[in-house]
C-alpha cells in the first residue's frame, strides 16, 4: 500500500485526486483543505507521496515543500505553470498542470514508484516492487522473479511456480526498479535474475527450471561476464 496525502484548498481538486487515487488502486490516501493540518499530518505520518497545491489561501506549497520529512515524494497541483521549475528546484517528482487528467496522472505515478523503489534500495536489502497491473497495483516479491521480457509497451514478467505478470512499463523503467546487484539486462528484450542462472556462454543463459534459453545481446556481453563473476565472488563470500 502506497501512503499519500492531499493538500489543497480547493475540495474539488481534492476529489478529482480522491478518484484517480482509487482507480490506480492500493493507495492509502488522506486529503486536507488546511495546509497547517496536511503539514502536520505529513511530519506525523511520513507519506510516500505527497501532492500539494502551490497557490493556497493561506500558505505557499513551494514553501511548505521545504519543511517536509527527508525522502518524502512531492508532486505539485497548481493552475500556474509558471512555478515548474520553481517546483522542480526543491526536488519534486512532477508538476502537475490543472485541470490533469487521469494518463498524466498515472504517468507521475509511475514516476514516483521507481524513485520509492530506488530510494529503498539504497543502504539495504530491496525485497519487492510495485508495479501497474491492468487496473490494479500490485507488489512483486523479487526474489520471485526468474526473468522479464519486452512486449513493445509492456513487460512479461516471469517467476519461480507463480503466475507470469504483464505489466505496461518500460524496459529502462523495470531496469530502474529492479536492484542492480541481482539483476542484469543481457538484451534489449531481457532482464534476467542473476541467482537465476544455471549457465551461460556468450551467446546465451539458461536459467534453473526454465526450459528456455535467454540470448546475450552483444552490446550486453561483457557487462553481463563483469557483474556475473562479481555475484558469484560475493554469493561465495556470505
Amino acid at each position: 500500500m502506497i501512503k499519500c496525502v492531499a493538500i489543497d484548498d480547493e475540495p474539488i481538486a481534492l476529489s478529482i485526486i480522491q478518484e484517480y487515487c482509487r482507480r490506480y488502486g492500493e493507495i492509502d490516501l488522506q486529503c486536507f483543505t488546511s495546509p497547517i493540518e496536511g503539514m502536520a499530518c505529513v511530519k506525523a505520518t511520513h507519506p510516500d507521496i505527497v501532492f500539494i497545491d502551490i497557490e493556497m489561501n493561506s500558505h505557499n506549497g513551494l514553501q511548505l515543500a521545504k519543511e517536509m520529512p527527508e525522502g518524502t515524494c512531492i508532486i505539485f497541483t497548481t493552475a500556474y505553470s509558471q512555478y515548474a521549475l520553481d517546483g522542480f528546484n526543491v526536488d519534486a517528482v512532477d508538476f502537475l498542470h490543472k485541470p490533469f487528467f487521469y494518463p498524466r496522472f498515472e504517468h507521475a505515478m509511475k514516476k514516483a514508484i521507481v524513485l520509492l523503489n530506488a530510494r529503498g534500495s539504497n543502504g539495504k536489502r530491496q525485497d519487492t516492487i510495485t508495479l501497474k497491473v491492468e487496473y490494479k497495483t500490485v507488489v512483486v516479491d523479487v526474489d520471485d522473479i526468474s526473468y522479464i521480457e519486452a512486449m513493445d509497451n509492456y513487460v512479461k514478467v516471469y517467476r519461480y511456480g507463480l503466475p507470469t505478470i504483464i505489466s505496461q512499463i518500460t524496459m529502462k523503467e523495470m531496469e530502474a526498479l529492479l536492484p542492480s546487484d541481482r539483476f542484469i539486462r543481457v538484451h534489449r528484450s531481457f532482464i534476467v535474475s542473476l541467482r537465476g542462472i544455471e549457465k551461460f556462454s556468450n551467446r546465451q543463459i539458461f536459467l534453473k527450471n526454465i526450459d528456455s534459453h535467454i540470448p546475450v545481446g552483444r552490446t550486453y556481453t561483457e557487462a553481463f561476464n563483469n557483474l556475473y563473476n562479481i555475484f558469484q565472488q560475493n554469493d561465495k563470500s556470505k
